[in-house]
């Protein structure tokens, strides 16, 4: 049987839009249309303009709706990590009727008592990660269901984010007449698709290079542990070419992309280029090295940056290294110059999917792939905090659920459900919140890498 479901990646930029939509097959994902808008209304990875940022949403939507021959009504859109919290969490709830198996209304609910018990007012969930169940103490249990007790527990780790940005980014895409089906962080996702087995097991920090900003993030356990923005991208290398050349944007621009080296030593001091001056009525010759140096510097800038945040916190010690993706990573030379500057292994990621071989399509990918290699519990988890019109089912077959419905308690597991007729479930015990912030942040803090 060909189960197949459809995916799409919503990945919102300060320079573009893109989406990814994909038809997983045999458990295979498979790319069957690609949308890519110039970004309006977002700045610094941030939604500004809630009009503009839609309106570019929708033309990146047509785009791939005509690419793929389908209609894009549910998106996974990605998050970025600007004040991101990562928190240890934990919930308990108490079982009525311990002849009674666990079921998954029990599993959302244990997940619902770890949000309630850890969120700040201001904090919106991102994401919740169970590292492990207990059933009457009995841990390292990964998923709770079938089993019978008197109490069900939840450790895990809760991704928060400022309700302001997530509002924006929610209030953009529906008002390009798209449903949410999932809000991820970057990080997150790129982690789970960009790095191998072994490098989200032994540790690996992961660059993002965007156009806006620049994300770094520590992958430790098959976990994000840390990330963190530098509030500088593409954009300024841009602005630098522009402002030193005295040539415009556009041109700037199109010289760092067909000329640029990020490392100096790559490039030629005999190689010249005509560049368009304000003020000269010809041309004038400009050598690769001058352009590489403007480049150069600051790239270096935003690196020694991001390499202070990960002293801080020891994480170049972790046998992984670095990986580097996002649009500024396709310059020639930046993996040398990250290596340089951070003294570890470095390793520049590129999507092997034909017609997509360009790391600024990494995010977008990654998107898609998060949504269809979720777990039934990650699904159920989700469900806690994520509360869309439509889902995806385990035999691919999306649906949409019925407003009055309630979730079904065995079959398939949606990937989003509003769960109705709470007052018609046998109530649910949970444990008092306590003053006491289970979580601490783990930026900054060195030893959380290797709980």
């Amino acid at each position: 049987m060909n189960d197949s479901n459809m995916y799409i990646g919503l990945d919102i930029g300060t320079t573009s839009i893109k989406v990814i939509v994909a038809e997983k097959a045999n458990n295979q994902m498979n790319v069957i249309g690609v949308g890519n808008e110039r970004s309006t209304g977002v700045s610094r990875g941030v939604i500004v303009d809630i009009d503009k940022a839609s309106n570019a949403i929708g033309r990146a939507i047509r785009q791939a709706e005509e690419k793929a021959s389908v209609k894009i009504s549910n998106v996974i859109v990605g998050i970025p990590a600007d004040q991101i919290k990562i928190d240890k969490c934990s919930g308990m709830i108490e079982l009525p009727d311990q002849s009674e198996e666990i079921t998954n209304d029990d599993v959302v609910d244990v997940a619902e008592s770890a949000i309630d018990t850890n969120l700040p007012p201001e904090r919106e969930v991102i994401g919740l990660t169970p590292d492990e169940f207990m059933v009457d103490g009995f841990d390292g249990i990964q998923d709770p269901r079938g089993m019978v007790g008197n109490r069900l527990k939840m450790n895990g780790r809760m991704i928060s984010g400022p309700k302001t940005i997530i509002h924006n980014i929610k209030k953009a895409v529906t008002n390009a007449g798209l449903n949410i089906e999932a809000l991820v962080v970057d990080p997150q996702a790129e982690g789970k698709y960009i790095l191998s087995e072994s490098e989200q097991e032994f540790g690996t920090i992961l660059i993002d290079l965007g156009g806006g900003q620049s994300t770094v993030a520590v992958i430790h356990d098959f976990e994000l542990k840390y990330a963190n923005v530098d509030l500088e991208g593409g954009q300024y290398i841009t602005k630098d070419i522009s402002s030193v050349l005295n040539t415009s944007a556009s041109n700037a621009e199109k010289l760092k992309r067909g000329y640029g080296y990020a490392d100096v030593d790559q490039a030629s001091e005999d190689n010249e280029f005509p560049v368009d001056v304000v003020g000269q009525g010809q041309p004038v010759n400009v050598s690769e090295k001058l352009l590489a140096e403007i480049i150069e510097a600051r790239i270096d800038q935003i690196f020694s940056r991001l390499k202070t945040d990960l002293d801080g916190i020891d994480a170049l010690s972790l046998p992984g290294g670095i990986v580097l993706t996002g649009g500024v990573a396709s310059m020639p030379g930046i993996a040398e110059l990250a290596a340089n500057t951070f003294g570890v292994n470095v390793r520049v990621y590129i999507p092997d999917q034909i017609g997509l071989r360009h790391p600024s399509l990494s995010l977008a990918l990654s998107l898609v792939n998060y949504g269809g290699n979720l777990s039934q519990i990650e699904r159920l988890v989700r469900s806690a905090f994520d509360h869309g019109e439509f889902t995806h089912s385990d035999n691919g077959n999306a649906r949409e659920v019925e407003p009055e419905s309630e979730p079904k308690v065995s079959g398939s597991i949606p990937f989003k459900q509003k769960r109705q007729n709470k007052t018609a479930k046998k109530k649910r015990e949970k444990k008092p919140k306590s003053d006491k912030n289970l979580g601490e942040r783990f930026s900054g803090i060195v030893h959380h890498f290797f709980e």
